[in-house]
C-alpha cells in the first residue's frame, strides 16, 4: 500500500500536544512512520515536499524530517515532471485548494499513491476518486478494520 504525507503531516508532532486531537494524530503519523519502517507501507515523497521542508526555519526538524524522506521513500515525483504536477495541480485549485497543497496532492496521484495523509482539516475536504485523503488518527482506524 502506497501512502503520500504532507508537509504539515510530517510537522504534527512538533506541534502543541495538549490538544487531545493534536496528540492523537502526532501518534498515528508516528506509527505510519514504524509501519513505513518496517516496510508494511511504502512512501512516496515529492520535489514539493523537499521545497517545503526546506523552507522549516527549525533546522532539527528541517533535517529530521529530510532523514526520514530519504531513508524511506521507495517513490520520488521529481521536478522532471513538474509541468504533468502543475497540470493536475491546476484542476484540483479550481476547488480552492492552495497551490502547494495542490502540488501535493497532484503528486501523490501522479505516483499512484493508495492513501494521502494530511492533518490540513481544510484540504482534507477536498475529495477525488483518485486517491483517499484523509488524516493519520483517520487512517490508522482503517488500518485495523
Amino acid at each position: 500500500m502506497k501512502v503520500y504525507l504532507d508537509n504539515c503531516c510530517y510537522n504534527r508532532p512538533y506541534d502543541d500536544q495538549s490538544y487531545t486531537s493534536i496528540y492523537l494524530e502526532s501518534q498515528a503519523k508516528l506509527y505510519v512512520q514504524d509501519l513505513i519502517r518496517n516496510g508494511q507501507l511504502e512512501l512516496i515523497t515529492s520535489y514539493i515536499l523537499d521545497f517545503e521542508n526546506s523552507e522549516n526555519p527549525f533546522d532539527m526538524r528541517r533535517k529530521t524530517i529530510k532523514d526520514f524522506i530519504n531513508t524511506h521513500s521507495s517513490i520520488y515525483v521529481s521536478d522532471n515532471v513538474r509541468s504533468q504536477v502543475e497540470q493536475k495541480a491546476d484542476d484540483i485549485k479550481k476547488t480552492g485548494i492552495k497551490h502547494k497543497d495542490a502540488c501535493h496532492v497532484a503528486s501523490a496521484i501522479i505516483a499512484g499513491a493508495d492513501y494521502f495523509l494530511s492533518t490540513d482539516h481544510r484540504l482534507l475536504k477536498y475529495k477525488t476518486d483518485k486517491i483517499k485523503m484523509m488524516n493519520p488518527t483517520e487512517f490508522v482506524k482503517e488500518l485495523e478494520v
